[in-house]
């Protein structure tokens, strides 16, 4: 009996961790926390200090609570889906609906909390961002379901206001550090196009009214590529005002030309990757990695000369 329960207590816990769906947003909110602290403190050549785990954490969770949000509310369409249903922890019943939504109560607080210890401009933007979580999927509201409020709400929620909370946590005028919240917020943007264009067919017959359903594939492609093409422009334009140290460039083009010569085959979601979505990946890895490296640096943890 001691076994079976404590085999039950392990798949309650393993079903609390997959409610989180942590590997589908720490990759991103890890690197865009960081770079939006550190760009508040590199003009003033200072430190970050505890700070920058505090609200790194309250993003992380406040992402957590999107997902777990996204999980509640689609639980009883997954269940009409065999894959979908053992992807989400509520509709294939190892957690209950009471349970994630307590789960997801806990996990909005503790987020909250967190943001407050980073300071009142930082609180303010997090709560910002818990709105949206709970906005983009919670019924009646559901901005995931309208056109374009779907991708807006997507973009700031998940890049532009992950940056913003960072920096906010340490300084009060982005002024150009703008360049780079709008910059994030479009690639973020272009993931949602991306992700409409594969699913059109999907979504179409299911009825959905998303930007894709309501623009058609062809044009929404089209805003894709105008989202990379304006996001890469806004961080060409950061590099030239200085915003970041200039040896992270080396690192940058290192990671570049080794995405080149090594392409990818898949995108964030595990698809065959299509219209670009083979730089998913590699650009979230050399994100991570120029964010660690600064932060590092900025600790006194590494030197670069």
């Amino acid at each position: 009996m001691t076994v079976k329960t404590d085999a039950s207590h392990d798949s309650k816990l393993i079903a609390i961790i997959r409610l989180s769906r942590w590997r589908e947003h720490v990759p991103f909110t890890i690197p865009l926390t960081i770079i939006g602290g550190l760009l508040a403190v590199e003009p003033e050549a200072a430190r970050v200090d505890w700070r920058i785990f505090a609200v790194l954490a309250a993003n992380v969770l406040a992402m957590s609570f999107a997902f777990m949000v996204n999980n509640i509310e689609d639980a009883p369409d997954d269940e009409l889906d065999q894959r979908k249903r053992r992807h989400n922890v509520i509709s294939s019943g190892l957690l209950s609906r009471r349970e994630g939504m307590i789960l997801s109560a806990l996990t909005f607080f503790s987020a909250l909390a967190l943001y407050g210890a980073s300071g009142a401009p930082a609180l303010v933007t997090g709560a910002a961002i818990l709105a949206l979580c709970y906005l983009y999927s919670a019924h009646p509201f559901r901005l995931k379901a309208r056109p374009i409020s779907d991708v807006v709400s997507h973009a700031l929620m998940l890049s532009g206001l992950l940056i913003a909370a960072g920096f906010f946590t340490y300084g009060s005028e982005p002024r150009n550090v703008w360049l780079v919240i709008a910059a994030a917020s479009l690639f973020s943007a272009y993931g949602q196009f991306y992700n409409q264009v594969v699913d059109y067919e999907v979504d179409k017959a299911a009825g959905l009214k998303n930007t894709a359903v309501l623009l058609g594939k062809g044009p929404t492609s089209i805003l894709g590529h105008l989202s990379i093409i304006i996001a890469l422009i806004c961080i060409l334009a950061a590099i030239l005002q200085g915003l970041f140290p200039t040896w992270l460039g080396t690192i940058l083009i290192i990671g570049v030309v080794t995405t080149i010569i090594f392409p990818w085959e898949y995108d964030m979601r595990g698809n065959l990757a299509q219209d670009g979505g083979n730089v998913q990946r590699p650009g979230l890895i050399i994100a991570n990695l120029l964010a660690l490296i600064w932060l590092a640096s900025n600790l006194g943890w590494i030197t670069i000369v």
